[in-house]
């Protein structure tokens, strides 16, 4: 059950609150095969099965922006914020891939709100921390620092 705010008062409360993690999500080929489609990238460590089968991870390896842009989704599992206006995606400070991918295996989303500032029009910035943990790694498949701003 995500935690659920209201309002630009309590998201600025958010500050320094870890929200833990969400479920796990598998890494399939056909997701991996649709990220290409939609994406362009179908460079063959990631979609040419046989290929990647004697490459340096031995099998298909997911898209690293493909990973990023669960962080959404995932997150949307954490926290909801209700009653503010509009909720806009800012950008997102860095962003790093230390361990591959590999098709069969799971990845999911640990988060915490790191800051909340205001911002211009009665907004606030909320900064994010993302790692994604990835199952039976000590290495996480990436970090991230999200920016979202919330409007009344």
């Amino acid at each position: 059950m995500p935690l659920t705010v209201h309002g630009i008062p309590e998201v600025l409360r958010l500050a320094g609150r870890d929200l833990g993690h969400s479920d796990w999500k598998e890494i399939t080929q056909e997701l991996i095969d649709a990220y290409a489609y939609v994406s362009g990238d179908h460079q063959w460590i990631h979609t040419d099965v046989e290929r990647a089968a004697s490459g340096p991870y031995g099998r298909t390896i997911a898209h690293g922006y493909m990973v990023l842009s669960w962080g959404i989704p995932m997150f949307g599992e954490l926290l909801q914020v209700k009653g503010v206006g509009r909720a806009l995606n800012y950008g997102v400070n860095r962003v790093r891939y230390p361990a591959p991918v590999p098709v069969g295996s799971r990845v999911r989303l640990r988060a915490s709100v790191t800051d909340v500032t205001e911002v211009a029009r009665g907004g606030v910035q909320m900064t994010r921390a993302f790692t994604f943990e990835l199952e039976g790694s000590e290495k996480p498949a990436c970090v991230a620092e999200p920016l979202t701003h919330f409007y009344p």
